[in-house]
């Protein structure tokens, strides 16, 4: 059975966690470049020009020996992250196969799980392996069927970092279906655990939502210190609009002092501050370089 994500994992997705699913984006056209596995990822740098020989790969067999390099203890950890990653883009019928058998092997509970490499835990690597699984049904059974699965899963809290991450790629109106259970959900747990898996999605159509939460947290019952998945879903889409949605709603939220509280400080900064800092740590950029940069010519 699939690990139950607790509260406190649902506010990690989306941060630098070594076992989750990954977000990375570089070098797409309209679109700011994104890694929570990088400090400041920039193009042209010797880290960025090894993520790109990844996510451009079409070679399943490489991408999958990377990650056994890495369970193995005798390569980059996150190298193979981005590998399983780009592997579940390609949606390999052998492949998906395999990690379905590994992911079985797994939840078996085998301890060590990876003699070669003691500290690494099950649960470092089955989000990972659970989008290759999905994707490869998203190829044989169609978005609405996956969508229906993921959806079914919620409420029993039987889902983990994967299953957002290939929620955030459906079509057969996965946004609109998750943005309606966000608004609708009868707890404080689930609208957060719901904000959360949006922050998964690039669609602009949840832009000005987002930007809505951001400003006024309290309006539709969320915590202030979680209306930074509201931020994390502007970065994801990641498009001049959602950037400039981001940079607008962090001015209105310091007029309107939303986030006035000392509660929400953290080493010595104040939460619009701190998340400031979050982008150039996701991005690389200041937001008003990446809005001057994608905004149409």
């Amino acid at each position: 059975m699939m690990r139950v994500l607790t509260v406190a994992m649902v506010m990690l997705m989306g941060s630098s966690q070594a076992g989750a699913q990954v977000q990375v984006r570089l070098g797409e056209p309209g679109r700011a470049t994104y890694s929570e596995l990088h400090e400041a990822l920039r193009e042209g740098t010797p880290a960025a020009d090894s993520v790109l020989t990844i996510l451009h790969s079409k070679a399943p067999a490489w991408l999958w020996r990377r990650m056994r390099a890495a369970v193995n203890g005798t390569g980059d950890w996150n190298s193979g992250l981005i590998a399983l990653t780009r592997l579940a883009t390609l949606r390999s019928r052998a492949y998906g196969d395999s990690a379905a058998r590994l992911q079985r092997r797994l939840e078996r509970g085998d301890s060590p799980p990876f003699p070669a490499n003691p500290g690494l835990k099950a649960e470092d690597l089955q989000p990972s392996l659970q989008a290759i699984v999905l994707e490869r049904r998203r190829a044989a059974k169609g978005d609405a069927a996956v969508l229906a699965d993921i959806l079914s899963r919620i409420p029993t809290k039987h889902y983990d970092h994967g299953d957002a991450w290939v929620l955030g790629r459906l079509g057969a109106g996965a946004a609109d279906s998750v943005a309606a259970r966000f608004r609708t959900a009868d707890s404080e747990e689930f609208r957060v655990r719901y904000l959360t898996l949006l922050s998964y999605f690039t669609d602009p159509k949840l832009i000005p939502l987002l930007s809505r939460v951001y400003v006024a947290p309290d309006s539709f019952g969320v915590p202030k210190r979680y209306a930074i998945r509201a931020s994390d879903g502007l970065l994801w889409i990641g498009t001049a609009a959602s950037l400039q949605a981001l940079l607008d709603a962090r001015d209105e939220a310091r007029v309107r002092r939303t986030y006035a509280d000392s509660s929400l400080v953290r080493g010595g900064y104040d939460f619009l501050a701190n998340d400031s800092s979050a982008v150039i740590s996701r991005t690389g950029k200041w937001l008003t370089r990446w809005v001057e940069e994608l905004e149409p010519r």
